[in-house]
């Protein structure tokens, strides 16, 4: 199934963390926190403001991004999880 965001919507596929301390200390899945960081999957088109002209977003298929622990609604997708979000909702692009 393809997704196609509406407006100033992304699609976000968490970027799985480490289950391994530097140490070597194992951290199970259920004591793990969810990361934070995910990858730009699909962009909608931007929104329209007041005058009616369309402001296209800042990230692109493919980005690193930063969000919030709460932030955006989770869907199931051919198995995987991924984030809904506006684009307000994320804090940064990860720069490499």
């Amino acid at each position: 199934m393809k997704l196609r965001p509406l407006h100033d919507r992304v699609i976000v596929k968490r970027v799985e963390s480490e289950t391994t301390t530097a140490s070597g200390i194992v951290i199970p899945d259920n004591a793990a926190e969810k990361p934070d960081q995910g990858e730009v999957l699909a962009v909608g088109p931007g929104k329209k403001n007041d005058k009616g002209e369309l402001i296209v977003l800042n990230v692109k298929v493919g980005d690193r991004v930063l969000f919030g622990k709460y932030s955006g609604q989770t869907v199931k997708v051919d198995g995987d999880e991924l984030l809904v979000m506006k684009e307000d909702d994320l804090f940064a692009v990860v720069e490499k």
